[in-house]
């Protein structure tokens, strides 16, 4: 059975093999993406390789639901955006495939989430609905079986007081958070931090100026004392997580890869050069496990990525194939 496969992947020969599979599936069952494929003149019998595989615009899940015809959604996670714009809106056929998904990858980085006292300060995703990554932390809180584990919306004094509290304890800390409350956290009053992981989850939001992730990270690790800032690369149309651990370089677990493309040309590879940003999730099988989205980013030698920006709307390339 493909869900349990999708998690008991241990080399790339396997990742290859199962790729290959899950892209027949949604070829037979998710109807946007055969329409998308059809459109590229691909056929399920041409692709032979991971390197055949179209990958669908990410622009896609703000226009059309993408599910396979063969299931009913458990789930709806909606974006945030930026005001004005029309939000993706990511159908989940089964709840329990995102939690063990979400689970198993921090478990793979950072162990299982009992050892952990976890605080969540994520206030701009905290006041909407629909946000994959508050249903991710909830979860991780609640197993992490810590009563001070938790949510902070505003309440930043209550969490400066709740860090040096751990910090006394020497409690093994995480202390997740969106990046400009971080930062307004640390200008309330720098901290030195022995015991907490700080993860930054992206993004201004809007309330201030963005900075490229070398400049907020030297910011953060000033202000929290530390000497890197962990990151989380997730998004709405993904069931999947890459993590970082200092230096903005992430890995992905076993069953999700990073792959990138000609800027100029959105159906060749890049190795070792900026390109766009692709996302092979095969826990997203239901959905579409291949997915093409606005990130800039470069592959390493390790096999890890980094994200260096963003395209503009208007540098998306391919969007325009196919219009239902």
């Amino acid at each position: 059975m493909l869900e349990e496969a999708i998690f008991q992947i241990s080399n790339e020969k396997e990742f290859e093999a199962l790729a290959l599979q899950v892209f027949r599936y949604q070829y037979e069952h998710v109807s946007v993406y055969q329409e998308f494929c059809k459109h590229l003149k691909i056929s399920k019998k041409s692709v032979q390789s991971l390197e055949d595989i179209p990958f669908l615009p990410i622009q896609f899940f703000k226009s059309h639901e993408i599910l396979s015809n063969e299931k009913n959604h458990d789930l709806i996670f909606t974006s945030s955006g930026t005001t004005g714009s029309i939000p993706s809106k990511h159908f989940v056929a089964h709840r329990k495939l995102y939690e063990k998904s979400f689970l198993k990858g921090f478990q793979h980085y950072y162990g299982n989430p009992e050892d952990w006292t976890i605080l969540a300060l994520l206030p701009s995703y905290l006041e909407r609905e629909g946000s994959s990554l508050v249903y991710m932390v909830d979860a991780l809180i609640r197993k992490s079986h810590a009563s001070e584990s938790g949510f902070y919306l505003h309440n930043l004094d209550a969490l400066l007081a709740k860090l040096k509290e751990l910090e006394k304890k020497k409690q093994k800390t995480l202390l997740m958070g969106v990046s400009y409350a971080l930062l307004d956290l640390i200008e309330k009053e720098k901290l030195q931090l022995q015991h907490t992981v700080v993860m930054e989850t992206g993004g201004m939001k809007g309330k201030r100026k963005e900075l490229v992730k070398e400049a907020l990270h030297e910011l953060l690790q000033e202000g929290f004392g530390v000497q890197n800032i962990h990151s989380e690369y997730g998004m709405t149309e993904l069931l999947s997580q890459a993590y970082s651990k200092g230096q903005s370089e992430f890995g992905c677990p076993p069953w999700m890869k990073v792959l990138t493309r000609d800027t100029d040309d959105p159906f060749s590879y890049l190795k070792g050069k900026t390109g766009g940003i692709n996302v092979i999730d095969l826990a997203n099988l239901y959905s579409c496990s291949f997915i093409a989205t606005q990130d800039l980013g470069k592959i390493l030698p390790n096999g890890n990525f980094k994200i260096l920006g963003r395209f503009d709307e208007s540098d998306i390339r391919g969007c325009n194939l196919m219009v239902l």
